[in-house]
């Protein structure tokens, strides 16, 4: 399996580092708030090569963050919960918007079954950071100021390790100050916090460092970037095989992970591959509030699509090109999704194909242009249209296509790949079947008058029919 990897700027073929083995670390949702459709978009990306991994034959182990504490959890928590302690008000808001989280992915079809999630607070995850802090203070790689303990990017440099790994970042670009917050500007480069000491309000955790100057007291909290460094060490080892996350990320989050992972390292690389998804546009333009064009996924259902259609409408582009979603788009995905469930609605109906016939669509024969596809940088648009052709087909004609087998085994391989749950397609109803079997006694009998009043009863309930030369077969309207 080849991937675009931001580190070498080059499509590389996936060389897991233990055998058979991939591991994968994906940067999650800080949760103060509902995922908007950038973020989730982001989670499918990742949710989709893992399954393709697991495809091509490797065992997956792959971790997901829960920012926790950060700026803007510490702030939402504390407009929502201001009379209650600090960290346990944090923790109300996070277990909230977690909930939320994960109710918004399987909506979407990703797999959390399949997901190692890991909390910044977590206790472990807390006495991890601690140690890492302690040790790069200790090597020099970190200095404690009078707010916090920072990251030296010059010490990192004069170590003759490269800050700079994601994209070119050189000495116009470099400033010497330092930055507190979580949330600042991308455009220079800053020594930052590993550890914030408590402000007024605050929650805390006791940490204590000591140098040529005395014992430090600096309860607080930690750093943004820290709190991925060591999750993902603590989940997979270090090096890993490959770091997911949006374009967004790639400075300063992904580009001072590293330098704060590989500094007391002998081996620089921090992951093998680093894997990023590119923006979703709203109608050509970046997502923003002050736009008036920022949606979650209850903006897309409550106009009544179904959220696997905005996973297709994600699957349509490559992982690697801006997705512009508009609500055309996402009625032209939905209306896609509609075409592939009826297809797999076959499953359900005997057909028996012709004996000239062979369905390029199988479990066994899909793979030729379908997992080609996949494989060459998770190209998704390529591998929907290598079946388009075929389902159009069966549609049309079913007794030029699969059996009802064929058809199963088809559509289970396609959802295990991208996730888009065809399989779930139901069958309808033994009443709904009789007026079908009715239906066609009636025009065996000629009697058109009666079959033309069956169809216009199942019409109604949504269920259409094509009648064939070997038998009649039914589809869903919606």
């Amino acid at each position: 399996m080849k991937l675009y990897n931001t580190r070498t700027r080059n499509i590389e073929q996936l060389r897991p580092l233990e055998d058979r083995h991939v591991r994968i670390y994906s940067c999650g949702p800080t949760v103060y708030d509902h995922a908007h459709i950038g973020n989730l978009s982001a989670y499918i990306f990742a949710d989709t090569l893992r399954r393709v991994v697991a495809q091509a034959g490797y065992t997956v182990t792959h971790a997901m963050n829960y920012t926790d504490v950060d700026d803007k959890t510490i702030r939402r928590s504390r407009e929502r919960y201001p009379d209650i302690e600090p960290r346990e008000a944090l923790h109300r808001l996070a277990d909230e918007y977690i909930t939320h989280f994960l109710e918004d992915m399987a909506a979407v079809g990703n797999d959390t079954s399949a997901l190692t999630f890991l909390r910044a607070t977590d206790p472990e995850v807390i006495k991890g950071m601690y140690e890492l802090i302690t040790q790069l203070h200790t090597k020099g790689f970190a200095y404690i100021a009078e707010d916090g303990v920072y990251f030296s990017i010059d010490a990192y440099r004069k170590s003759g390790k490269t800050y700079g790994q994601l994209l070119e970042l050189t000495l116009q670009n470099t400033s010497e100050a330092r930055i507190h917050n979580d949330e600042y500007d991308k455009e220079s480069v800053h020594d930052f916090a590993l550890w914030k000491k408590q402000k007024d309000g605050e929650p805390a955790w006791p940490f204590t460092l000591e140098d040529r100057d005395g014992r430090h007291d600096l309860s607080g909290r930690p750093g943004w970037h820290i709190e991925c460094s060591v999750m993902s060490r603590q989940a997979l080892g270090q090096p890993f095989d490959i770091h997911t996350g949006g374009v967004d990320l790639i400075f300063p989050h992904h580009e001072n992970e590293i330098a704060q992972s590989t500094a007391l390292e002998t081996n620089p690389v921090m992951a093998t591959i680093f894997a990023h998804n590119a923006h979703i546009l709203v109608d050509g333009k970046k997502m923003s509030k002050s736009a008036n064009n920022f949606y979650t996924l209850k903006d897309i259902t409550d106009k009544g699509y179904d959220p696997l259609a905005f996973r297709l409408l994600v699957l349509q582009s490559h992982y690697r090109s801006q997705t512009n979603f508009t609500w055309e788009s996402l009625e032209a995905a939905q209306n896609r999704l509609v075409k592939l469930r009826n297809w797999a609605a076959l499953m359900y109906q005997d057909s028996t194909p012709a004996p000239e016939h062979t369905s390029r669509i199988s479990r066994q024969t899909i793979g030729s242009a379908f997992r080609e596809a996949l494989e060459n940088d998770l190209d998704t648009p390529q591998a929907l249209a290598s079946i388009a052709d075929d389902v159009i087909s069966v549609t049309d004609d079913p007794t030029g296509g699969l059996t009802s087998q064929q058809i199963k085994d088809s559509v289970e391989f396609i959802d295990e790949v991208l996730g888009l749950r065809l399989s779930e397609v139901q069958d309808i109803t033994p009443e709904q079947k009789q007026l079908i079997a009715d239906r066609e006694a009636a025009r065996i009998a000629k009697d058109w008058q009666k079959a033309d009043e069956l169809r216009k009863r199942l019409e109604k309930q949504k269920i259409e029919l094509r009648d064939t030369p070997q038998h009649t077969i039914w589809y869903r309207t919606a």
